[in-house]
């Protein structure tokens, strides 16, 4: 196996989740920089949209991002197999298919959570998309939809998607409602069955199975050991990223790294981005949570902030809330 294959098997264990308008190139280079073992999946991207928009703006990124995974939405074949074979050629790792994502934008476009109840359609999708590339094809669903509440119905569900080719699945362990709950709401009011998770995975000892959902601390990721092949973390991730660096950390037997250590590491690619052009805004954005529950930490928040978005922002702004930080680290310390 080579490297970079190795890697990629590797990082089933440890993935980061897709996040509309948060898991962008600059949020995947600060996640990789805290867990260099992680599976890092970009946000949803329709078809479409990868056929037809600018693919450097939607598709472009920094090669220490991989393993890197471009979530595809869409629920036509044909297209999602030529949003594969693109995906492909610009040197994703996998291609994820979206049966999971409640938005109203989105079951009006015919994908998303709603495919849940479409079986064959995904089956159709996911073979049209392996038959076109030669890197694997995931998909990433729910338990189920509004009151559904069978699990031979979600096993069913995803031994077609198998059958049809897929290399794994993600269960985010909740049902999806289409109507009623706001996409934030669906995250968090239908209750978590991890055990479905689980029986699957017994059940299916050769599927791959990634668990999704409600992960937010260390002792719950290290709590699905030998239950699940590896988990993915969603906002927790990202509003406590540095969870992030400790569990890869452990993952991989490493010493855990300082906060300012870890941000410093970032310096080269926000200096590079800035002589680009880019706003340091788009950035920081990103590392609000970077001391979350930490001496210092609203006052981190707080100076990136007000700061960043102001013109001629640069390095020395990051260098200053992290000086708070250090300063009643030490206070607190003391």
């Amino acid at each position: 196996m080579t490297s970079a294959a190795a890697r990629y098997a590797d990082s089933l264990r440890l993935s980061v989740a897709p996040m509309m308008d948060w898991t962008d190139r600059h949020c995947r280079v600060f996640h990789r920089l805290l867990a260099p073992g992680a599976r890092l999946y970009t946000e949803m991207v329709h078809a479409n949209a990868v056929i037809h928009g600018d693919r450097q703006r939607l598709l472009g990124f920094d090669p220490v991002e991989q393993p890197l995974a471009l979530q595809l939405g869409g629920s036509e074949p044909a297209l999602l197999a030529q949003a594969a074979r693109i995906a492909q050629d610009w040197g994703y790792d996998e291609v994820n298919l979206n049966c999971g994502c409640p938005s109203d934008r989105v079951q009006a476009g015919r994908f998303g959570a709603c495919l849940m109840r479409e079986p064959v359609l995904v089956a159709d999708c996911v073979a049209a998309m392996v038959a076109a590339v030669k890197i694997p094809v995931t998909v990433k669903c729910r338990l189920g939809v509004d009151e559904d509440n069978d699990y031979d119905a979600f096993a069913a569900f995803v031994d077609r998607q198998v059958d049809a080719g897929a290399a794994m699945v993600v269960v985010h362990a909740r049902n999806a409602w289409l109507k009623g709950l706001s996409p934030k709401e669906n995250r968090e009011v239908p209750p978590l069955r991890y055990d479905w998770a689980y029986r699957l995975k017994q059940e299916r000892p050769a599927l791959p199975v990634v668990l999704n959902g409600g992960l937010a601390s260390v002792e719950a990721v290290q709590a699905q050991a030998g239950k699940v092949d590896g988990v993915m973390l969603g906002r927790a991730a990202y509003h406590d990223p540095y969870l992030l660096h400790v569990l890869d950390s452990a993952d991989r037997g490493q010493p855990v790294q300082t906060r300012q250590a870890l941000l410093r590491a970032l310096r080269p690619y926000v200096e590079a981005r800035l002589a680009e052009g880019l706003a340091l805004k788009h950035i920081t954005r990103h590392l609000l949570g970077l001391f979350h529950g930490q001496p210092g930490g609203r006052a981190f928040r707080q100076i990136l902030s007000e700061g960043a978005h102001r013109p001629g922002a640069d390095w020395s702004l990051l260098e200053q809330a992290m000086a708070v930080t250090e300063r009643d680290g030490e206070r607190s310390a003391a």
